[in-house]
């Protein structure tokens, strides 16, 4: 599948900005599995100056900066994905994959394998995700038994929090603790990522945030999935001897061709889609559109076979 998807970030300063200085983590990832076949960025103003380089986690980010008096910021990111799960699934290494066992993570990850080493460093607190919250730890507790397997306790605990989480738009925001969204059951699919990974780090395992979308158009009969056209966060486990496994939380389900991934960290703060600094005086506004669907071709070949059947 081939997925044009059109990004646009709107921030309009009421007495206009002297000056503003961006990062911006919007440009998707190529693996086995998903490629980047076409990709620009649009900036209005034109920057002074811009430049583009890998990040410590391998994420594309872009850095600009505006030098001259504006009264609006317009960030549009168009991309065109080709998609496919089926490449980068192994059947016969991840069948292999669940029987290895909680307590076999952890004496994996006492290795020197140049995987374990990065896989370890998913498994510390960092700026938005702390493991000290013995309410989390609890929750954690009850899917994640040392003799289980870390795939099927994984699984359990997406499970839970589709079941016991409210999504509610609005309720929380990026400065909102976590202890909070888990103590009201609400949030969006960033909370729910951030919590799943505080659950998976509080047992000592790793994990880490993953930032991108989902396709939204839904099969006929079907009901439309959370978080349309907006941007999408999930979580991803590492097990030994396969690798990273993703879980979306939000919507209940392994992430496959409908997932487009844009970046990984070790939570939020590491890749929001922008970031930056301005001067500016009196209130700013910033709107947010997304469009993610299916190539021409793609969709025509979609809504013919829909009609055959």
């Amino acid at each position: 599948m081939i997925f044009d998807l059109w990004h646009k970030t709107k921030y309009t300063y009421e007495h206009g900005a002297s000056f503003c200085h961006n990062l911006t983590t919007l440009k998707p990832k190529s693996f086995p599995g998903q490629t980047l076949l076409d990709y620009n960025l649009e900036i209005t103003p034109t920057p002074t100056d811009i430049t583009e380089r890998l990040d410590f986690f391998g994420n594309a980010v872009t850095r600009f900066s505006i030098q001259q008096h504006h009264k609006e910021l317009i960030v549009i990111a168009r991309s065109k994905v080709e998609r496919d799960y089926s490449k980068q699934f192994d059947e016969s290494l991840f069948l292999q994959a669940k029987k290895v066992t909680v307590e076999d993570t952890k004496v994996h990850l006492k290795g020197t394998e140049s995987d374990l080493i990065d896989a370890r460093q998913f498994v510390m607190p960092s700026p938005l995700i702390s493991t000290s919250s013995e309410d989390i730890k609890a929750y954690a507790a009850l899917s994640f038994k040392p003799e289980r397997s870390f795939y099927e306790a994984t699984y359990e605990l997406m499970q839970r929090i589709y079941t016991d989480f409210d999504f509610v738009p609005g309720f929380t925001n990026i400065a909102t603790p976590l202890v909070d969204v888990m103590s009201a059951k609400k949030g969006v699919c960033q909370d729910f990522a951030q919590i799943a990974i505080a659950c998976v780090r509080s047992m000592g395992l790793p994990a880490k945030y993953v930032s991108g979308y989902i396709e939204t158009v839904p099969p006929k009969g079907k009901e439309k999935l959370v978080g349309t056209d907006a941007s999408h966060a999930w979580f991803s486990v590492y097990i030994p001897t396969y690798g990273w496994v993703d879980f979306d939380p939000t919507n209940n389900q392994i992430p496959k061709t409908q997932h487009i991934v844009v970046a990984h960290g070790r939570d939020y703060y590491d890749v929001p889609p922008l970031k930056g600094v301005i001067y500016s005086m009196g209130k700013n506004t910033m709107e947010v559109a997304v469009d993610l669907r299916p190539e021409v071709s793609d969709l025509h070949q979609m809504q013919s076979q829909s009609q055959q059947q």
